[in-house]
């Protein structure tokens, strides 16, 4: 009598189909909301010139000094009212440009706080004002 026969024996082999469906179900769902995941703020910069750009009408200027006071142009204005501030300045106007002048000083963080309020009120164009570097700085 014999104990078994070769159809009752166990396969060892594994089945890797439902790994690999599994593996690109994952795949296709980790393409789609990577891009959702990255956050940061769309920022249109000035190229560098060996001269100051000629303002040809008057810019909406927000300012951020090293007590991280925020002014629109020179009204002082707390950040939790500066997207509506904006949102009413930029209504009427066709040019939504604003620049961007930050002290040294305060930290990188809160600069990107502001921004990204600004870039949420709408505005198109968002430039950085910065000094040329002073002759004594450039001999160093």
């Amino acid at each position: 009598m014999a104990l078994g026969s070769d159809s009752d024996r166990l396969i060892s082999d594994i089945n890797v189909t439902p790994f690999v469906d599994v593996m690109l179900v994952l795949l296709v769902i980790f393409m789609v909301t990577a891009p959702m995941m990255m956050q940061g703020v769309d920022v249109a910069l000035p190229e560098t010139t060996s001269q100051p750009l000629a303002a040809k009408k008057e810019n909406l200027v927000i300012t951020i000094n090293n007590q991280n006071q925020i002014f629109l142009n020179n009204y002082q204005v707390e950040i939790d009212f500066l997207q509506d501030k904006l949102n009413k300045i930029l209504e009427g106007r066709d040019n939504r440009e604003v620049y961007l002048r930050a002290d040294r000083e305060i930290s990188y963080g809160f600069v990107v706080r502001v921004m990204a309020e600004i870039k949420a009120a709408g505005v198109d164009k968002l430039g950085m004002v910065t000094e040329p570097i002073s002759e004594k700085k450039k001999g160093k």
